[in-house]
């Protein structure tokens, strides 16, 4: 007997709403975790971006000033946005993030930078996750990655992926603190998730553990002192007194990250492009100290530390080198009293500083002293001298 096309209708399942089709597309891409929010964010977003600004936390970070209307509201960075589709991907480390912190002569380099720019990683993704809602929803879509006005830390609260910790990033139940963040903004109009709550509870493991003291309060970051931003962002000479606390961390800082007892739910990761490289875990101080520019562009190629540029670079290795404690490693600072680079130059003087005796010390500031040209390594010179 023929079933009716009102009773065949009835046994067919519903089909999918855009919501699941998307977040299926976008899993299937190898997304780990994805979320839906609406466009725009709340005042208490907006109020806690200007007291940040207000305090200065954001140090040399003008950019984030700059455009402070549009990060604050994502329909001023995009009118026709309704909707926003984040998606996460876990860079679990598979070994302890911070075993090398007990090798003094090597270097610690965050666990996202131990390869591929993730920001090349997450733009591929989300450009065919892009492209596919496009053509099967017939959507505008923009698509960003950290490198935008957008503040996507709250954003990615909202949608459910996680919360913002106390250390101001953001935490997953299911991935703890090890969440890439990417945004697809879309003139869709999706219905959001629900947003995750706090389960940071009475924990302050994250905040007690920072080496630089950069918390003033839980869930406020001064980055003038977080080793990230020092290593990172930061341009000029690092202040004398935060270098020592430095240890060997010579880009960027995983300690509030890897503390969080949330990663016990953490599964490693496998994503082609982020699985660390040998060369990149915990390579030898010496070795990197070593590197001119040609060097650094070849062994960083592909790298977010390439952005930094070779001469912030060994600098940061400098201060490593003088955290060591190895005299036998002074003369690889000593040959760097001669670099092109000022930056270097005064990096070198506090080097050798450490690792050297009095006596040792005063024959190099003779000779090396006298001839210096740059303003801001006489000044190293001499802080030396009043200290030694």
């Amino acid at each position: 007997m023929r079933s009716s096309p009102t009773a065949a209708a009835a046994e067919r399942p519903p089909a999918a709403s855009p919501r699941d089709t998307i977040r299926a597309r976008a899993l299937a891409l190898g997304f780990d975790a994805v979320g839906f929010a609406a466009a725009e964010l709340g005042d208490q977003a907006r109020s806690d971006l200007a007291e940040y600004l207000a305090r200065g936390y954001h140090g040399d970070m003008g950019w984030l000033a700059a455009r402070q209307p549009q990060r604050g509201a994502p329909r001023a960075l995009w009118p026709a946005a309704r909707s926003v589709v984040v998606c996460g991907l876990s860079y679990a480390p598979t070994d302890d993030p911070l075993a090398s912190l007990a090798q003094p002569d090597r270097g610690t380099i965050s666990v996202y930078a131990r390869n591929r720019d993730y920001h090349d990683v997450l733009k591929r993704k989300l450009r065919v996750l892009a492209a596919w809602m496009h053509q099967n929803f017939g959507a505008e879509v923009k698509l960003f990655v950290d490198t935008a006005p957008v503040m996507e830390k709250p954003i990615a609260a909202q949608a459910g992926l996680g919360w913002q910790g106390k250390h101001t990033n953001l935490v997953s139940r299911r991935h703890g603190s090890w969440l890439f963040l990417g945004e697809v903004y879309t003139t869709l109009a999706l219905s959001p998730d629900t947003a995750e709550s706090d389960h940071c509870g009475a924990c302050q493991r994250c905040l007690e553990v920072c080496p630089t003291a950069a918390f003033p309060a839980p869930y406020q970051l001064d980055a003038r002192r977080c080793i990230s931003y020092l290593t990172i962002e930061h341009k000029g000479p690092i202040a004398r007194d935060l270098r020592p606390l430095m240890g060997n961390r010579i880009y960027g800082c995983d300690d509030c990250l890897a503390v969080c007892p949330w990663n016990k739910f953490a599964t490693p990761h496998a994503t082609p492009g982020l699985l660390p490289r040998a060369e990149l875990t915990a390579p030898r101080l010496a070795a990197l100290a070593e590197l001119d520019d040609a060097g650094f562009r070849t062994l960083f190629a592909g790298s977010p530390v390439k952005r930094t540029g070779r001469d912030r670079f060994v600098r940061n290795v400098l201060i490593a080198l003088g955290n060591s404690g190895d005299r036998t490693l002074a003369p690889v600072a000593e040959r760097l009293l001669d670099d092109a680079s000022p930056l270097v130059r005064g990096a070198a003087v506090w080097a050798l500083e450490q690792l050297l005796d009095n006596a040792g010390f005063a024959a190099l500031r003779a000779h090396h002293s006298a001839a210096e040209t740059d303003a801001g390594v006489r000044a190293e010179w001499s802080a030396a001298s009043e200290i030694s």
